[in-house]
């Protein structure tokens, strides 16, 4: 019988997944220049917008500082809660 054991790889990296929420998006312009503001940050790897409720998810390889994601929103022209 032959055991074969899988080892972690060093350079995988654990993703995390934070919410936040931004007043004043309403249309697909808005989502657009959000996504890009904070997708611009480094380590960030994904932004998900849900304009209905303004809920804007970031995936990032380390946690973001929220005063970084605020000054991104808010050159996008929109408003960090």
């Amino acid at each position: 019988m032959s055991l074969r054991f899988r080892r972690s790889q060093p350079d995988e990296v654990q993703l995390i997944r934070t919410t936040y929420q931004v007043a004043g998006m309403s249309c697909g312009h808005c989502e657009t220049a959000v996504k890009t503001e904070i997708g611009s940050l480094a380590s960030v790897t994904g932004v998900d917008v849900d304009l209905s409720s303004g809920a804007v998810t970031v995936v990032s390889q380390r946690p973001l500082a929220r005063n970084d994601v605020a000054a991104a929103v808010t050159e996008a022209g929109y408003t960090l809660i």
